[in-house]
């Protein structure tokens, strides 16, 4: 059928092509502002083993190729607890670790606290408190003048040591160390001590909750959900409970070395640190003259479903979310420069992990 001017079904027609036309438009202008809508880290901060305090001596740690892992000898009986026979139930079979020195060092009067709530409060909750203060400065921020904003806190943190020292018989609990180690206190603390109106969220997604937590923050931001966005995560170790479980995994690395994608990979290290970023909308950073640190373009999360075992790694689901991330971000593979592993430094994960990089990237 020919259509001629005029016709009131080539009107029908034209109009039709016209509406499709827009919805294209629309839909390309909306994938557009997606990409361009990245996000700029303004301010960071950071306490991590091997003596660093900020940014700069993170950087010189790594750039001297300085290792930090050491043997504990504060915490707890390291020798009453280590047995090097890996098959004996409730021991150590390692001593290393990346440790924080001076972890119960803290100034409750800056932050408000009194002495008897700071004695019941989870270290892991003061050194955020510290931390995230550091990075609002180093951002040029007045905390003062965050008070009443529409702030988002976004924290990983997914052990709670302090809560089973501190609550070894019912009696010795009371309404202090009851919230000072309730894990989702940890976010709304921050938010409380600045007087930040926007959500106060925790996350505990094992080893990826910083990583997570980030994430969030980010899709908040690109939704305008929340104005600015405080993220980052926390990990002290202050009993052997979690590593005597990682050493009946036998994940842990006897000798304290990791060796990830090496044949001689034995397992991975433990460690400490706090880690803080300030994140806002790339366009506001630059429409509040912020120094911009870094660029977030993209990010995914996934889980792996279903594998050969709860622990287990699954290569098609890791190949999936990398490409998420980068379909998320606009970037091609081969605009990838660098990439940080998981690197679990086992037999099982580090060949899935490098197949799936590869196949994305390779």
């Amino acid at each position: 059928m020919t259509l001629l001017p005029g016709d009131p079904d080539s009107k029908i027609a034209l109009r039709d092509a016209l509406l499709h036309i827009r919805k294209l438009r629309s839909e390309l202008d909306k994938a557009r502002s997606s990409h361009a809508e990245s996000v700029a880290v303004v301010g960071m901060a950071c306490r991590f083993p091997g003596g660093v305090t900020d940014p700069e001596s993170y950087w010189r740690l790594l750039r001297d190729g300085k290792c930090a892992v050491g043997k504990l000898t504060d915490r707890w009986d390291v020798d009453a607890w280590f047995d090097q026979d890996p098959g004996v139930a409730g021991k150590l079979y390692t001593q290393h670790g990346g440790y924080l020195s001076d972890v119960d060092a803290f100034d409750p009067d800056v932050f408000g606290i009194s002495p008897r709530e700071a004695k019941g409060l989870d270290p892991q909750q003061r050194i955020l408190l510290e931390v995230t203060w550091e990075a609002l400065e180093r951002a040029g921020l007045s905390a003062r003048k965050l008070r009443g904003s529409n702030t988002g806190v976004y924290i990983g943190l997914s052990t709670d040591d302090y809560a089973n020292l501190s609550s070894q018989t019912y009696e010795s609990i009371d309404a202090w160390n009851g919230l000072g180690t309730m894990r989702s206190v940890a976010a709304g603390r921050i938010s409380y001590t600045f007087g930040l109106e926007g959500p106060a969220l925790l996350f505990d997604t094992s080893c990826s909750s910083s990583l997570t937590a980030i994430h969030q923050a980010c899709r908040d931001l690109q939704t305008g959900d929340v104005s600015m966005a405080i993220a980052g995560g926390v990990n002290l170790i202050l009993t052997p409970r979690m590593t005597i479980t990682l050493c009946r995994l036998r994940a842990l690395s006897p000798d304290g070395l990791c060796r990830t994608f090496d044949a001689g990979a034995n397992g991975y290290v433990r460690g400490e640190g706090c880690g803080v970023v300030i994140l806002k909308t790339l366009p506001q950073a630059r429409k509040d003259g912020d120094s911009v640190l870094a660029v977030i373009r993209g990010s995914a999360i996934s889980h792996d479903g279903r594998s050969n075992g709860l622990t287990a790694p699954n290569g098609q689901a890791q190949e999936r979310v990398l490409r998420q991330a980068l379909e998320a971000a606009g970037v091609g593979p081969d605009q990838v420069q660098y990439v940080e592993t998981h690197g679990t430094a086992t037999s099982l994960g580090d060949p899935i992990e490098v197949h799936a990089l590869g196949a994305v990237y390779g």
